[in-house]
């Protein structure tokens, strides 16, 4: 995958050995999104999820907001939508969130500005999100008769129920202090310092074993909404003698015991 595959209108791709950017870019509409935006993502982390060379994805913002959620004329014309022409396009926007979320690849969201609406579930369906202390939040749908439903699955699992309660229902802005307070998002920094802690993140994930961050972000999300019960215990059982088998596996124990570097840091 190189970044002559792509042809955009809402995003830049950018590459920096393991690591890609992918960059909402239509800063004059503080990066509202509409159905362009939301079948560019779409495609972009599916191929990015297919690509065995890159080990981490950051997902940014040209500009001062981070998303405002819809485009006002996407909305307009959602408005004399039927009933299976918004099924449709809801579909679309929950296939572009579940293939962020489902990416093979660990994801951190660089929020550089404020974050509204459907901008909130692209964070939440990030594995990591790092956030300026400049930004705002806010879930307004309500103020507009609508609800965040295709969004829910993933600022709830953010968030959490308590907060979602307050914020689905109120519609009210908060702040990143706030945001950082409730688990939405797990660092808070200066606006200044923003690349820097991205930059510190970034260069733990792609030291890591590749196979063993796959394995890891999805046991989080195998394991977080499971009872515990027998059957679950057998799978995580499971799960850790597979990847002790595995290449990698095999090469990070060598290596941490010859204290050497693992192959895939070579």
């Amino acid at each position: 995958m190189t970044k002559q595959n792509y042809s955009l209108q809402t995003l830049t791709v950018s590459f920096d050995h393991h690591l890609v950017t992918v960059t909402l870019n239509r800063p004059d509409v503080r990066n509202a999104f509409n159905e362009t935006t939301i079948a560019e993502i779409t495609q972009v982390f599916r191929e990015l999820d297919a690509d065995t060379a890159i080990r981490a994805v950051v997902l940014a913002a040209n500009g001062p907001a981070f998303c405002a959620g819809a485009d006002l004329n996407w909305m307009k014309k959602m408005a004399d939508y039927t009933h299976p022409e918004n099924l449709a396009d809801a579909g679309q926007l929950a296939e572009m969130l579940r293939t962020i979320y489902t990416c093979n690849k660990p994801v951190v969201a660089k929020v550089q500005g404020d974050c509204y609406a459907g901008g909130m579930g692209l964070v939440a369906a990030c594995d990591i999100a790092v956030s300026a202390d400049v930004a705002n939040y806010c879930l307004s749908e309500v103020k507009l008769g609508l609800i965040p439903a295709t969004i829910s699955p993933y600022v709830i699992k953010a968030m959490g129920e308590s907060a979602a309660r307050r914020y689905f229902i109120t519609a009210e802005r908060f702040s990143a202090a706030e945001a950082h307070r409730i688990g939405f998002v797990h660092e808070l920094v200066s606006a200044e310092a923003l690349d820097e802690k991205v930059a510190e993140i970034v260069k733990s994930l792609v030291s890591n074993s590749p196979n063993a961050v796959r394995q890891a972000k999805r046991l989080v999300q195998d394991v977080a909404s499971r009872e515990l019960t027998g059957e679950l215990i057998a799978a995580t059982v499971e799960g850790i003698a597979h990847i002790r088998a595995s290449d990698e596996g095999r090469e990070g124990v060598r290596s941490f015991l010859e204290k050497r570097k693992p192959g895939w840091l070579l």
